[in-house]
């Protein structure tokens, strides 16, 4: 395309810039800094590569663009007003980090078309674009015929110090060298300023060096603030390198253009304030009043519509021949796309009778994936170098790694928090892939942050999580959690789930499968020890999160609410207590969440208001059962760490077992 003239872009550039300082001062909050600094490289990349229509931003095979310094969104917010998106005009710029704004602080891809992943947590965003790029090369590898790529898009990412601080984002670069995603491109912002001053403080490795280590392509462009050509041929450059991804630095002044105070931290998250907005005016000669666009950059920048218009007809063109040539899989294509699940998909889960033999739920949940995996190709995932402890290979369908991206089963490495970001990269793509991933759920720690990203931003991962309490034995306290599942619980809009056998683990892939569809995400919690399979369990009612599994004649002198491993010890002490001549019911409760959303009737039918005698069972924290059990009931909980011993001597020595339910139950009743 035909490059604008100089004196254009800087009109273009200093668009961006100034859009960014004038909703900062209005809002009286945010970080200027960075994208009057990056302004340049984010004009060259949105104008002369990015493949995008800004009327279509849902179009799927638009490059994807991540912010993963998402302190500066002014920069995105920026760039989606002048190139024509409709998700955000000039007065959402004036209201930029106001109430109901569709220009918050850090960009939410729920929030404003066009943003493609939730940023702000610093690191996330480059490892949520290298679940973006594995995305599209899994689906290239799977769809695309020499005639005929479908599937064909770049993901670029810029990013800052800050991202390269955090830990995360070695952690997905390490793993995206590996793989040699090629079509993985990251600028870092190099402007050596972070909120304590000169990155000099704390950060003087050589980043450029950590790449190359990492197997990717690196480039520098020393003046990012002024030689445009430059980052062009950088870019170029980066696309002509196919077999690993490329890292561009790009150096620039942050704040640039401000006298006083571009190169300090005194313009990385702060207003410029009304004196040093005039100085900048004058030093950039912009004669403009604030949020007022010359025409001539709204012009320039607007050619992406018709540009956009032109990518999508060509490739709708592309799609109609691989339709007539290929008919097969492009249906299946456009279901993924689509979003929906095939018919009778959930007739694979197994279900079971006491008759079973008792298993770990984790083998229940190696036997639903491979189930799942052969009527739902869009399944693709793995674990954190746990892969034969999670149970979670998916048999027959090859290994996800460079140069074989067809393939489904992704080894991680010991890469948890890198892992979930990369997923809900992958949830997030819109091709409708139900990633998972997986590891022992006390190391959800190590990936909280993720976690917690994926319900923020709904992104359909599925965490599968094995060695659920202290039953998970000689390890001991490190290996064993305690407050997880209580501390998971606590996110909103994750469904957690702690299956208690056969049956309750299909109801609980039932139910995630199903919300990955609908864009949120799920976590299983799975045992290492033998659950036996129970009378009374279900499918189905799972996804009511608790239900009845045992039930007497007339009003319960007593509830039992168990899940998990410990719901056959209330099984049994139920039984016990039946013969002593009490009335019993005993409550399953594999998943507290989705059991708080039913309505007030189904929830006073399981759990009425006049039996006020409960007792709660789980190998965990008591935090949040008194919510169920109430004031006049009980917990048997564990409230401490662990300790290093088989898994059947905890669970005996920290008071799960019959009896000491069976006490505790009589002490309620009195």
């Amino acid at each position: 395309m035909a490059v604008a003239t100089q004196s254009l872009q800087e009109l273009c550039i200093n668009s961006i810039r100034f859009l960014a300082i004038d909703a900062v001062e209005k809002a009286k909050s945010g970080h200027p800094g960075l994208p009057m600094g990056a302004a340049p490289m984010a004009f060259v990349l949105w104008d002369r590569f990015m493949r995008f229509n800004p009327k279509n931003a849902a179009w799927f095979n638009r490059d994807r663009f991540v912010l993963s310094a998402g302190h500066g969104s002014m920069l995105q917010y920026a760039l989606l007003y002048l190139t024509g998106y409709d998700s955000v005009s000039i007065e959402d710029i004036k209201q930029f980090r106001q109430w109901g704004s569709k220009t918050p602080g850090h960009p939410e891809n729920f929030e404003t078309a066009g943003v493609e992943v939730t940023t702000g947590p610093l690191g996330q965003g480059i490892a949520n674009a290298v679940g973006l790029a594995m995305a599209e090369a899994h689906l290239a590898a799977k769809f695309n015929k020499p005639d005929a790529k479908i599937v064909d898009h770049y993901t670029y990412v810029i990013l800052g110090d800050g991202c390269n601080m955090e830990g995360i984002s070695g952690e997905a670069a390490s793993f995206a060298g590996h793989l040699g995603l090629g079509k993985l491109i990251a600028l870092y912002d190099d402007n050596h300023i972070s909120i304590d001053g000169s990155t000099d403080v704390a950060f003087t490795e050589d980043v450029s060096k950590r790449f190359e280590s990492y197997g990717w392509h690196v480039l520098h462009v020393e003046d990012g603030n002024t030689d445009l050509d430059s980052i062009a041929k950088a870019i170029e450059a980066a696309k002509a390198v196919t077999d690993k991804p490329t890292m561009i630095k790009v150096t620039t002044t942050i704040g640039y253009g401000s006298p006083n105070k571009q190169n300090t931290a005194g313009i990385h998250g702060a207003a410029l304030g009304a004196d040093e907005i005039t100085l900048t005016r004058n030093n950039l000669k912009w004669e403009y009043e604030p949020f007022v666009v010359p025409q001539d950059a709204l012009n320039h920048m607007h050619k992406a519509i018709e540009r956009g218009a032109s990518y999508e007809a060509e490739w709708n063109t592309t799609v109609a021949a691989y339709k007539t040539k290929y008919p097969q899989e492009a249906a299946e294509f456009e279901r993924f796309v689509s979003g929906k699940l095939p018919d009778g998909w959930e007739q694979v889960l197994p279900s079971f009778t006491p008759a079973d033999k008792g298993i770990p739920t984790r083998k229940h949940s190696e036997a639903c994936l491979n189930k799942l995996a052969q009527v739902l190709p869009e399944l693709i995932g793995g674990s954190a170098d746990l892969t034969h402890s999670n149970l979670t290979e998916i048999k027959g369908f090859g290994d996800f790694q460079k140069g074989q991206y067809q393939n489904r089963n992704v080894h991680f490495g010991v890469r948890e928090h890198g892992m979930g970001a990369i997923c809900n990269g992958m949830a997030l793509h819109g091709s409708g892939l139900v990633p998972y991933g997986a590891t022992f759920l006390i190391f959800t720690d190590y990936m909280r942050a993720a976690i917690r990203l994926s319900a923020l931003s709904q992104a359909g991962s599925i965490w599968v999580m094995t060695h659920d309490s202290i039953g998970q034995g000689e390890d001991g306290p490190t290996h064993q959690p305690v407050e997880t599942l209580a501390s998971l619980r606590a996110i909103p809009n994750l469904t957690v789930f702690r299956p208690a056998d056969g049956n309750e683990c299909s109801g609980a892939y039932k139910v995630a499968i199903t919300k990955s569809k609908q864009n949120a995400p799920s976590l299983l919690a799975f045992t290492r020890q033998n659950v036996p399979n129970l009378a009374g369990t279900s499918v189905e009612k799972v996804a009511q999160g608790g239900y009845t599994v045992v039930d007497c004649q007339g009003t319960p002198d007593i509830i039992l609410i168990g899940t998990g491993s410990e719901l056959s010890l209330c099984v049994t002490a139920g039984e016990k207590l039946t013969a002593e001549g009490k009335k019993v019911r005993v409550v399953s409760m594999p998943s507290t969440d989705l059991f708080d959303v039913q309505d007030a009737a189904y929830r006073e039918s399981v759990l009425p208001k006049a039996v006020t005698k409960r007792l709660s069972v789980e190998a965990a924290s008591s935090f949040g059962w008194h919510k169920y059990v109430g004031s006049e009931g009980d917990t048997v909980s564990i409230d401490t760490f662990g300790a290093s011993a088989p898994g059947g001597v905890c669970m005996e020595k920290f008071g799960f077992s019959v009896d000491n339910v069976l006490a505790k139950a009589k002490a309620l009743l009195g």
